[in-house]
């Protein structure tokens, strides 16, 4: 028994060290910052090459493979030449923790244990469109999905189309078109060709089945609610734009869950590709011209007040926010308008963010970019926290609940936003009608604070 662990345990280290390999030093790094158990000073002073030894030394055996698995996750790295190497032991790891056999069972409960972080339980729809799930109070924990289903995948092709062969045929009849959604968009508003000009609303959906993937467009927002990303469904009776390649869900189409298939990672990328535009480097959308859709990721550097702009050719205000970012190529100004403001909700400086739908702005030869109705933001990690000595040097703005300070850190002038209370109580006064007068009479003083972001977590001022 202990000779199988130890050789266990050797083919753990040798695949991770592999995986280590394959990954770029940003990858790299990215990656150690997901590792939290791990000191700082382990890890700028081991090689690479000493590192999965010293992963395995903090998390254990079965511990590392899930914090790897989590991280490629994280990075992202869910391609063939990483994922071959982890899925074995991410495999074994499920069948210890769910007592499943080996073999063929072993390898389906594994895959099914893994999709569990992806997909909740499913709402009901009937053949005519969708019902609203009942939602329980208590339980917020999701229901296993669905085993692979091998029916579904061994239809007779007079039954179901898959979506390879509704390329090649351009159309559907009666048979079933059944898939995983892997990307929904926000909801879309078109104006109908027509003398009343009508606005009507559709939404977007990368989806994919086990051969490739396929953009779906559902008119309505009846269905909205309903359709999830990570699930599964059929359709029927559906519309084929063969120009544009794009199934096309209108209210005569029956739409059903169904159970899940085996989806390859190569085809769920490919199905996201449909509804998100490119990721570039900022260097590279720095050369692009007026107007073309992009994708970025980098580091919010600096976020911006919301102002309300007036709109010339609209006459009327809208609401725009500017914040910054930055990515290793260079840095570039996004605008953020209307509702989309809301997008920084939670984002602060130092987060590292992926901001998909963009559209170049060319002004002046200088290139920023602008939000558009599909824009969306995500979180990708959150910066990191940082203890610090700064000197308060004056307030930008207070009320009750939030103030803003200009102070020096590391010689360096920085806008940093404290909650007041946590003001009050750090540097010894009550937060009353007359607080940001005393506040003032102890300005400039030094204080030790920890910080993430712009945000401060954590002070207290220096006798």
């Amino acid at each position: 028994m202990f000779t199988m662990r130890r050789n266990s345990a050797t083919g753990w280290k040798k695949a991770l060290t592999n995986i280590l390999e394959e990954l770029t030093q940003q990858q790299f790094k990215k990656m150690l910052e997901c590792l939290e158990k791990i000191p700082k000073s382990v890890k700028t002073t081991r090689s690479r090459e000493c590192m999965a030894q010293t992963i395995i030394e903090h998390y254990g055996e079965d511990g590392s493979v899930t914090e790897i698995e989590n991280a490629m996750e994280e990075i992202p790295r869910r391609d063939d030449k990483v994922q071959d190497l982890l899925r074995p032991f991410v495999e074994k790891h499920e069948r210890s923790a769910t007592g499943a056999p080996a073999g063929k069972d072993a390898r389906s409960s594994a895959g099914q244990a893994n999709r569990k972080r992806q997909r909740g339980p499913q709402p009901k729809m009937d053949s005519g469109g969708p019902m609203k799930a009942k939602k329980k109070k208590t339980e917020k924990k999701a229901t296993s999905p669905p085993r692979p289903s091998a029916a579904l995948q061994t239809l007779t092709p007079d039954l179901r189309e898959t979506i390879r062969d509704l390329k090649v045929s351009g159309q559907l009849s009666q048979k079933l078109l059944a898939v995983k959604v892997v990307h929904k968009s926000d909801l879309h508003q078109y104006q109908v060709k027509n003398k009343n000009k009508e606005i009507k609303t559709c939404f977007y959906l990368g989806v994919a089945d086990e051969t490739d993937a396929i953009k779906v467009q559902v008119y309505g927002q009846e269905r909205y609610p309903a359709i999830q990303e990570g699930h599964f469904y059929t359709f029927r009776d559906v519309l084929m734009d063969r120009r544009e390649k794009v199934v096309k869900v209108t209210q005569k189409t029956k739409v059903s869950k169904t159970g899940s298939l085996d989806v390859p990672k190569n085809v769920e990328l490919e199905a996201g590709k449909l509804i998100f535009s490119p990721v570039y480097t900022v260097r590279k959308v720095q050369t692009f011209p007026d107007r073309k859709e992009v994708s970025v990721e980098g580091t919010v550097k600096e976020i911006g007040a919301i102002n309300s702009m007036l709109m010339k050719a609209k006459r009327m205000k809208k609401d725009k926010q500017d914040f910054e970012l930055e990515d290793g190529t260079g840095s570039i100004t996004i605008s953020l308008w209307g509702e989309d403001t809301r997008h920084l909700g939670g984002i602060s400086v130092g987060d590292v963010v992926r901001v998909n739908n963009l559209k170049t702005n060319l002004f002046k030869g200088t290139v920023s970019l602008n939000s558009t109705d599909s824009t969306r933001t995500t979180k990708v990690q959150s910066a990191a926290v940082q203890n610090v000595t700064i000197r308060i040097l004056g307030i930008c703005k207070f009320d009750r609940s939030y103030t803003e300070l200009e102070a020096e850190i590391n010689k360096q002038m920085k806008t940093l936003k404290v909650a007041s209370p946590l003001l009050a109580e750090g540097v010894g006064l009550r937060l009353g009608d007359d607080f940001e007068d005393k506040l003032l009479q102890k300005v400039p003083f030094p204080a030790e604070a920890q910080i993430q972001g712009n945000e401060i977590k954590q002070l207290k001022a220096q006798a």
